[in-house]
């Protein structure tokens, strides 16, 4: 009996451990590590973004210049490439909400095994 109830105690220390180091290396301790965090997403969504234009309007170019078309194969890729910059960023922020969900979720746990 006193052996399973330290062993139950060492797995529950062993887990608010590793929660802590998880957190931790995720940049939940410091300001700093957040402000870092918030500017890589922004940098993200910033380059789906461009990246779907440029990819849109890249080739709606060419393929005007192939058929002849005038501007409107440009246009088609334009609204085809911001739709898809759109969907990327949408896609982003859901991962990111799904992210902070976790994290919260193992802070918490790591409070209540904590106290």
């Amino acid at each position: 009996m006193v052996k399973d109830d330290r062993l139950q105690d060492l797995g529950r220390r062993v887990k608010v451990a590793r929660t802590r180091r998880v957190l931790q290396t995720q940049g939940g301790g410091s300001g700093r590590g957040r402000a870092a965090d918030g500017m890589a997403v922004g940098l993200r969504i910033v380059i789906e973004m461009v990246a779907g234009l440029a990819v849109g309007v890249g080739g709606g170019l060419l393929l005007d210049a192939q058929f002849g078309t005038g501007p409107w194969l440009l246009i088609v890729g334009f609204v085809l490439g911001s739709g898809a910059a759109f969907a990327n960023v949408i896609r982003t922020a859901r991962d990111l909400d799904a992210r902070a969900v976790r994290e919260r979720a193992a802070r918490e746990a790591a409070e209540h095994d904590e106290g």
